[in-house]
């Protein structure tokens, strides 16, 4: 990928402020792509949105009722906002269950609803979806996030072959534990509900299906949508790309 590749081509970041989401917002700007950074937390979206020369978008991807009638003129979606909750099933409140639902299925669809017919116009189109291992595996505890991401690629694979015959392609990247501020609050909270030290959840918990014995750094994924976002990948769609250390090796 060089710099340029993307000039011209107006880009959609959601989760943007931070994390993975950051890392994509710069990743696409320094491609060439004009950059939209959306997320609740509005100063980190500015501030993300001032170093790429972007724009920033301060929005509640909860309010879903918001979406319904939004239409977005971007070529490029990045659909990368989330959260998680660690609960045993029988403990999960349901309200936190539709929350994350709601954040991972309902916003993307809705976003993607939005953005399709400006792609359809132009002929061509890049949905990225961000979903996880967790969207083809399956941790304990975990029962919406997991049930959100495994949604999540059926959304994309349903948009892959809809969008086909107007350009438009629709992919997802599936990383294995990001260090972010998301994984960081993990750690915590896995420490308390298996009752182990923070320092034991990495190495016993996070990474032992790993081959590969460390986090994914967000610039990591970040390369990678870069590419999907390229001409280079214009016959990749209805894909998943794993990106986990060999844990779905398994």
């Amino acid at each position: 990928m060089t710099k340029g590749e993307l000039a011209g081509r107006t880009a959609l970041v959601t989760g943007g402020a931070s994390g993975i989401g950051a890392a994509c917002a710069r990743e696409l700007a320094t491609l060439g792509a004009e950059v939209t950074v959306a997320d609740i937390d509005g100063v980190g979206a500015k501030t993300v949105a001032a170093e790429i020369g972007g724009k920033a978008w301060e929005v509640d991807l909860l309010d879903v009722t918001a979406l319904e009638e939004l239409r977005l003129d971007t070529d490029i979606l990045v659909n990368n906002a989330g959260v998680q909750s660690i609960n045993p099933i029988v403990d999960f409140p349901p309200e936190q269950f539709r929350k994350l639902l709601a954040l991972m299925v309902e916003a993307p669809f809705l976003l993607i609803r939005a953005a399709l017919p400006h792609m359809y116009e132009q002929g061509r189109g890049r949905i990225i979806n961000i979903s996880s291992v967790h969207g083809i595996r399956a941790s304990a505890y975990k029962s919406a996030y997991v049930t959100a991401k495994h949604a999540l690629e059926g959304l994309s694979k349903v948009t892959a072959l809809e969008g086909g015959p107007h350009g438009v392609t629709s992919n997802c990247v599936s990383p294995g534990y990001v260090r972010t501020p998301l994984v960081d609050k993990q750690i915590a909270d896995q420490a308390v509900t298996h009752g182990i030290a923070e320092e034991e959840v990495v190495e016993r918990i996070m990474l032992t299906e790993s081959a590969i014995k460390r986090l994914v750094e967000p610039e990591e994924v970040a390369s990678l949508v870069g590419w999907l976002a390229s001409d280079a990948a214009r016959m990749v769609t209805g894909a998943s790309y794993t990106m986990d250390g060999g844990w779905s090796a398994r």
